[in-house]
C-alpha cells in the first residue's frame, strides 16, 4: 500500500507539472503575446472611452473613473494631463508626480499612451492589464484537480486490485471451509494480501497434516487395540482354564500348585499388557492429562516414592543407594502420576540394570528446582534400546503436565533418568 501511495503521488506530481507547464506556456506564448495584449488593451480603451463620453467625465473626475475600475479587477487606468497625474486600480486612486520622467516611467511599465478626450480637454491614458494572473490561477486550480484525479485513479486501481484479490481469497476460503482442503489458495504477489494468503495456505497445510496425523494415530490405535485384544484373550483364556481346574478341585496337590503358579504367571502377563495399553493412550491420547495436583512436603513424598521403589528393587535382588537432598521445600504435583513415573523407572531397572552394580537414587534441590536422578549400570546381556520408548514418553508427558521436565541418557554402559519439578520454600508452622 505504501508503494502504491508513492506511485500515486509521483503520478500526481507528474500530471501537475505537465498541466501547469502547458498552462504557463500557453499564457506566455499566446495569452501574453503582443497581439493578444494589444487587442485586450484596445477593447479596454474602447469600453473606457464609451464610459467617459456617456457620463461626460472630466480628466480630474478620478472618483468616477475609480468606480469604473472597481468593476474590472485586473484593469489599471493611468491618467496624465493638465488636470493632474494619477492611477486608478480596483477603485483606489494613487496620485503621481507631474514630471516628464514619470510619464516615461509610466510608458515603460504600461506601454503605449493613448489619447483620451475628456470634457475639460485632452489627456493621455495608460492601460494596465494583469488578467494573466487570473488565467494562471485557473491553470493552477485545473492542474491541482488533474493531479488529484491522477492520484485517486492510481489508488483506485490498487484498491480495486486488492478488493478483487480479497474477494478471490474469501471465495477460496469458502471452498476450503466447505471441506475441500485440497483446494489451492492463490499466494502470488508481495503485499499484505499475499502474506495473508500465504498464512491461510500454511494453515490449510497444517490442518491437512494434523488430520493426517490424527488419521494415522487413529489407525495405529485401532491396530493396537486389535493386537492387544488378541494378546489379552490368549492369557485370559489360559487363566480362566487354570482357575476353572482349581475351582473344580481337579488333580492332586502338586497339580493344583502348578495350576495356581500358571494362573499367577498369566495374570502377570495380563498386567503387563494392560500397563502397556495405558502407557500408549497416555502418550498418544487426544485429551490432556487430568491431574489432581496438591502441595506436598517434598522430602516426605520422595521418601515414600523412593522407599517403595527401593523395596521393590531390593526384593528383585538389586543393591540400592539413596542420597537425599539437603534443605526443606514443597512441590505441587499429582502423587498418583509421580508413582507411575517411579513404576516406569523401576520396571526399566528390572529389565536392563546390572545386579552386580548398585542402583543410585540421587535427589537435589537447586535454584528452585527439585530433581531426582535414578542411575544404574546396564547389564551386558540385554538390549539397550527400548522398542517403542512408550515408558519414557509417558514420563516426559506426565512431568511436562506438572510444569517439570524428564530427561534420560545412555553413556557407554551407564543409564540415568532425571525428573525435575519446580520447588517452593517450605512453610514454617
Amino acid at each position: 500500500m505504501l508503494i502504491a501511495a508513492l506511485l500515486a503521488l509521483l503520478a500526481a506530481i507528474g500530471v501537475f507539472a505537465l498541466a501547469y507547464g502547458v498552462g504557463n506556456y500557453f499564457i506566455d506564448k499566446v495569452y501574453m503575446s503582443s497581439e493578444s495584449v494589444s487587442a485586450r488593451k484596445a477593447q479596454i480603451y474602447t469600453d473606457f472611452n464609451i464610459y467617459v463620453r456617456k457620463n461626460a467625465l472630466a480628466g480630474t473626475d478620478s472618483t468616477a473613473i475609480a468606480r469604473w475600475t472597481a468593476e474590472r479587477e485586473y484593469v489599471t487606468i493611468v491618467v496624465t494631463g493638465r488636470g493632474g497625474n494619477y492611477s486608478v486600480r480596483r477603485g483606489e486612486q494613487t496620485p503621481l508626480n507631474n514630471q516628464t520622467s514619470d510619464l516615461i516611467e509610466i510608458a515603460g511599465i504600461y506601454g503605449k499612451l493613448y489619447p483620451m478626450r475628456f470634457t475639460d480637454g485632452e489627456y493621455r491614458i495608460a492601460i494596465g492589464d494583469s488578467s494573466q494572473t487570473h488565467e494562471k490561477n485557473l491553470f493552477l486550480i485545473g492542474s491541482l484537480v488533474l493531479a488529484s484525479v491522477a492520484f485517486i485513479a492510481v489508488m483506485f486501481l490498487y484498491i480495486r486490485r486488492v478488493t478483487d484479490r480479497i474477494i478471490d481469497l474469501s471465495e477460496e476460503a469458502v471452498v476450503i471451509g466447505s471441506g475441500d482442503l485440497e483446494a489451492p489458495i492463490t499466494t502470488e504477489g508481495g503485499d499484505e494480501i499475499s502474506v495473508l494468503a500465504t498464512e491461510m495456505d500454511n494453515m490449510r497445510h497444517s490442518v491437512i497434516e494434523r488430520m493426517g496425523n490424527e488419521k494415522r494415530a487413529w489407525e495405529a490405535n485401532s491396530e493396537l487395540i486389535t493386537a492387544i485384544s488378541h494378546d489379552i484373550r490368549t492369557p485370559m483364556t489360559s487363566l480362566i482354564g487354570y482357575l476353572g481346574l482349581l475351582t473344580e478341585g481337579n488333580g492332586d496337590a502338586e497339580s493344583r500348585e502348578r495350576f495356581a503358579a500358571s494362573a499367577y504367571s498369566k495374570a502377570l502377563e495380563l498386567k503387563d499388557l494392560t500397563d502397556e495399553l495405558f502407557k500408549y493412550f497416555l502418550v498418544f491420547g487426544r485429551s490432556e492429562l487430568e491431574m489432581e495436583r496438591e502441595r506436598y512436603d517434598a522430602r516426605l513424598l520422595l521418601e515414600q516414592l523412593v522407599g517403595e521403589a527401593a523395596f521393590d528393587l531390593t526384593d528383585a535382588g538389586f543393591e540400592i543407594r539413596q542420597i537425599p537432598f539437603e534443605g526443606e521445600c514443597t512441590i505441587v504435583a499429582d502423587a498418583m502420576y509421580l508413582k507411575r513415573v517411579m513404576d516406569n523407572l523401576v520396571t526399566n531397572a528390572k529389565k536392563y540394570a546390572d545386579k552386580n552394580s548398585p542402583i543410585v537414587f540421587l535427589s537435589e534441590l537447586s535454584e528452585g528446582q527439585l530433581s531426582l536422578c535414578v542411575s544404574n549400570v546396564i547389564a551386558k546381556n540385554v538390549s539397550r534400546v527400548e522398542s517403542t520408548k512408550i515408558g519414557l514418553r509417558t514420563c516426559t508427558k506426565i512431568l511436562q503436565a506438572m510444569g517439570g521436565s524428564f530427561v534420560s541418557r545412555i553413556e557407554d554402559d551407564h543409564y540415568s533418568a532425571t525428573f525435575s519439578l519446580p520447588a517452593a520454600p517450605a512453610e514454617n508452622g
